[in-house]
């Protein structure tokens, strides 16, 4: 694994930390890369039952690399201008998809695709001396990394459209107060406290949270009547687990059930 991301497993958990704090973990093609590979081998690794996403160093993630993106423009390089397609679409829908919850950890700074990466995660636990920045009016550029799609069904579609046109920095508290993060720790605290959270969903029925993903998915993008069917087929599938069956029989033999996954 390249040196920009750490990984680290504890309990079932991956821990993956974004590993460029000089830059505060702004997101070049390496990195892009390296977070791509490891998300997909977190989502294919039974042995990986919950990630935590988290930032090395003072901040979660600053967005895009710009230093690497007006060099690689000013060289005559056209690429930077395929980044949203090749990088920042499969990178958000790897994380969407993920069939295991998935938890960003935000510390300092969340800004532009940085941002967007902790919003697309199923939740997120911030520092409270952490900060969101919708920053990509201030650079000339439109929404990306599924912003247009995660923001509004967290805050509404008002405060979203503020916030990305304004660009304004929403503070710990405040993006606790309006839905945009899970919980708020101490500063410092938000790595050790989503970590703690995945280890206790890792032991959980993953195969129903992986459901539970895929409805809600489903429900966000279709009306009533196609969500309902979306429902019926993912219980269908979940009432025919084993984790379906030990449940049940825990409940009536009065025990804890445990889960495998499967």
């Amino acid at each position: 694994m390249s040196e920009v991301l750490l990984t680290r497993d504890t309990g079932g958990v991956r821990l993956l930390t974004l590993n460029r704090p000089e830059s505060f973990n702004a997101l070049n093609v390496e990195l892009k890369l390296a977070l791509l590979a490891a998300l997909r081998e977190a989502a294919a690794d039974d042995a990986v039952r919950a990630v935590v996403l988290a930032g090395a160093g003072r901040s979660f993630c600053v967005g895009q690399d710009l230093k690497e993106h007006i060099a690689l423009l000013d060289n005559g390089d056209p690429s930077p201008l395929r980044t949203v397609e090749e990088h920042y679409n499969p990178l958000i829908r790897a994380v969407a998809t993920m069939p295991k919850p998935i938890i960003a950890a935000v510390n300092g700074s969340a800004a532009g695709a940085g941002a967007s990466l902790a919003f697309a995660c199923d939740l997120r636990v911030s520092a409270a001396d952490s900060k969101f920045l919708m920053a990509f009016a201030n650079v000339a550029l439109s929404t990306d990394s599924g912003a247009s799609w995660t923001l509004p069904r967290l805050v509404g579609y008002g405060r979203a459209m503020e916030l990305l046109l304004l660009a304004e920095p929403v503070a710990a508290e405040e993006a606790l107060r309006i839905g945009m993060v899970n919980r708020v720790v101490d500063a410092g605290g938000a790595a050790e406290a989503a970590v703690e959270l995945a280890g206790r969903m890792a032991t959980g029925p993953t195969s129903a949270y992986a459901r539970i993903k895929e409805t809600m998915r489903a429900a966000a993008a279709e009306g009533l009547d196609e969500a309902l069917d979306v429902e019926a087929g993912a219980q269908i599938e979940a009432g025919q687990t084993h984790d379906h069956r030990e449940a049940v029989a825990a409940f009536l033999e009065k025990r804890s059930a445990n889960f495998t996954g499967r």
